[in-house]
């Protein structure tokens, strides 16, 4: 009986909750699995922007190798998951400014633009732009 209570705790890692990159990613519609309105969302986050976030804003965070499964492409650089402790064990908040998924995917579309890191990149679309035109296919007829 006494395993059964504790694997009910917030405090366990299985039961905080996920955030997957394309749940803020401006590109991405509802229906591929964005969460918060265009407005709020980043364009293109990954999961190190997501969780050097999470980390400075004092959350107990984790990653996880995993693809979302919304995501078509297999590439390395959608993976990632992050994990975080929202709730202590006694059902409070963790951090009282966070209470819920929402208000924290909010606080990561609010945040991640203004890292260090996004200061002097390209823009997204710039960049997929050029790897897209980089390894295209020779269309033309079969000889």
């Amino acid at each position: 009986m006494a395993t059964n209570v504790k694997s009910k705790l917030h405090s366990d890692r299985e039961r905080w909750i996920c955030i997957y990159p394309a749940y803020i990613n401006s590109k991405k519609t509802l229906a591929q699995g964005r969460k918060v309105p265009k407005e709020k969302a980043v364009e293109n986050p990954t999961h190190q922007e997501i969780r050097d976030v999470l980390v400075a804003a004092g959350m107990k965070v984790g990653v996880e190798n995993k693809l979302y499964s919304r995501e078509p492409s297999k590439e390395l650089l959608f993976r990632g998951r992050i994990r975080v402790q929202l709730k202590n064990d006694d059902g409070t908040p963790f951090n009282s400014l966070y209470p819920t998924r929402d208000s924290l995917l909010f606080y990561l579309g609010d945040t991640i633009p203004k890292l260090k890191s996004r200061a002097n990149k390209p823009s997204g679309s710039e960049q997929s732009q050029q790897q897209s035109n980089a390894g295209g296919k020779k269309k033309g007829k079969k000889r």
